[in-house]
């Protein structure tokens, strides 16, 4: 698909910007990560998301000793989504939460009034070694949930199995969708929100749609509709891709224009290309970030700081 025949298209949305795969950086020992959305984190304009690091697939080696990770830290106000590729990570919280995720497997933390946890290698992985993929998204909350009691959501590979869409062919009818193809060509695992007759297993406090795609077939257009208004992001994980004809390389990132358009059309240009697309109702409110908090005013982050030091957190 050319970028004059996409433009031409009825109902396509635009692509604001394309941001190129940034420098890594080391989270603790354990995590290599690209900071997605570089300095557009903690933006409202690409609200509800506020940071998305990614962990492209790196070979650890046998670790006989301690496993490597991050400490116990804390959050306030804000979830946390993990999304495991490779590899294996261990959890544990202040409310007594311990579960390890594999490939396939989610975690969905809602720090809301407070928690703290750790995040580590699991045992298994750290004797055993291997190949470790993961992502992590901050997503926002509303003012009026971010003192609600933090929870946690251990969404298996197999619950989302259960929420799997075949890709649909992109057709330039802009009421109508493209026919459904065929599973062999790829697939959407919907972690949370709907795609075509799809529901995603993951609770929610606002609409969102998070899709984990797999294209199999090379040079051919599949459309995915979003809701008119949300924000909408699509992040190569591994492939060359074209969103709305223009060419996003691999960890790349495609942000769209929000407006009242709702078809995103995808090519792949390799066989086998992964993305993952963040949509989601902006929440149109401050945004007061510092650390591990994110509020809506100043005065609320020195509240969870004091909070912290005070021992009244986390529980």
């Amino acid at each position: 698909m050319s970028t004059s025949s996409a433009a031409a298209s009825a109902g396509l949305k635009t692509i604001k910007q394309i941001l190129p795969a940034p420098r890594p950086h080391w989270v603790g020992d354990g995590f290599n990560v690209f900071p997605v959305f570089a300095n557009k984190a903690f933006t409202q304009e690409l609200s509800p998301f506020l940071m998305f690091d990614y962990a492209s697939p790196k070979k650890f080696p046998i670790n006989t000793g301690r496993p490597k990770g991050v400490g116990q830290h804390p959050h306030r106000g804000f979830e946390t989504v993990t999304l495991a590729f490779q590899g294996e990570v261990e959890h544990a919280d202040s409310l007594g939460n311990v579960g390890v995720i594999g490939s396939g497997d989610v975690q969905w933390m809602t720090a809301a009034r407070g928690i703290i946890h750790q995040e580590f290698h699991s045992n298994d992985f750290s004797k055993r070694g291997g190949v470790f993929e993961m992502c992590q998204l901050w997503l926002n909350l509303p003012a009026k949930d971010k003192m609600t009691p933090p929870k946690y959501q251990e969404i298996l590979k197999k619950d989302i199995d259960n929420a799997v869409s075949p890709l649909y062919e992109y057709s330039k009818d802009e009421e109508g969708c493209g026919a459904k193809a065929d599973l062999e060509e790829g697939c959407v695992r919907v972690i949370a929100g709907k795609f075509g007759e799809a529901t995603g297993p993951a609770s929610t406090f606002t609409q969102v749609d998070m899709w984990d795609i797999t294209i199999n077939s090379a040079n051919k257009s599949y459309e995915f509709q979003t809701v008119a208004g949300n924000n909408v992001i699509v992040f190569v994980r591994r492939g060359e891709i074209e969103v709305q004809g223009k060419p996003v390389g691999s960890q790349g990132v495609a942000i769209m224009k929000r407006d009242e358009n709702t078809k995103v059309v995808i090519e792949a240009k390799e066989e086998k290309s992964q993305v993952l697309v963040l949509a989601g109702e902006p929440i149109e409110e401050p945004i007061s970030a510092q650390g591990p908090f994110v509020m809506n005013t100043r005065q609320e982050i020195m509240q969870a700081n004091m909070d912290f030091q005070s021992g009244n957190f986390g529980t």
